[in-house]
């Protein structure tokens, strides 16, 4: 029986366990890191918490006998990535990296490139004073010299410190829209807005906020994958190179 590995986290990863869940005689195991306390329902097997690395993985792929692994994590998981990459060269079990298309801006944006957080929090003190933050929980710490903005951070979860000590927190799980956005921006009086790269579509509704409010934005560029590594767009290309 092929079973599948699944390492989650992502939109997608829980669509391709759907996807792999209703065919007969094929066994899913989605692996979650376990950061989220209450993650989004996932068919199939579900484990929670890491492996001990690429030679944990690698130990866990073969008492199981896994024979595909999807990396389908959130494309700033550089660890998890690299590990998953290092366990299948050592098992020889074929590995396909699912990642959604990153975002391109557009006519009208006013897009800044930073290639890490530290360098996103360079940027902002030349481009405005209330930031709109939404890089995840546990980045506030590059910020956390900025003593003299305002940041609103938004996450699934409360961030944890260190944060900037000027610093609202709002909870909130995507997806979000356009007109949701546009309010949250103007409510908080948002100058700034700062992201990573993430792609689709749950959470790109406030690049076109801030577009329409004429806002810069400060993306924060994907990590590069691991060398010799290719990743497939969508649900598609992972079933066409597992030949299901």
């Amino acid at each position: 029986m092929p079973h599948i590995l699944i390492l989650g986290g992502s939109t997608e990863a829980r669509r391709l366990a759907g996807e792999l869940a209703d065919r007969p005689g094929v066994r899913v195991t989605t692996s979650l890191a376990g950061r989220v306390k209450r993650p989004g329902a996932v068919e199939g097997e579900v484990r929670v918490g890491g492996f001990g690395g690429a030679e944990g993985l690698a130990a866990w792929v073969r008492e199981q006998g896994v024979t595909a692994v999807v990396d389908a994590t959130h494309p700033f998981a550089e660890a998890i990535t690299a590990n998953a990459a290092r366990a299948a060269a050592m098992t020889g079990v074929p590995a396909v990296v699912l990642r959604r298309p990153g975002w391109h801006p557009g006519p009208g944006d006013r897009w800044h490139w930073a290639a890490s957080l530290a360098e996103a929090a360079a940027l902002l003190p030349g481009l405005g004073h209330r930031v709109f933050l939404t890089t995840g929980r546990l980045g506030l710490g590059a910020f956390a010299h900025l003593t003299g903005l305002h940041f609103v951070a938004r996450s699934v979860e409360p961030p944890e410190p260190p944060m900037p000590p000027h610093t609202e927190v709002v909870l909130a799980r995507g997806p979000f829209t356009e007109a949701e956005e546009t309010d949250l921006l103007r409510d908080r009086r948002i100058d700034v807005v700062v992201t990573k790269d993430s792609g689709g579509e749950a959470t790109a509704a406030k690049l076109t906020a801030a577009r329409r409010l004429g806002l810069p934005v400060v993306v924060v560029r994907r990590p590069p994958l691991p060398a010799g590594v290719v990743a497939v767009p969508d649900l598609a290309g992972v079933l066409d190179r597992l030949g299901l």
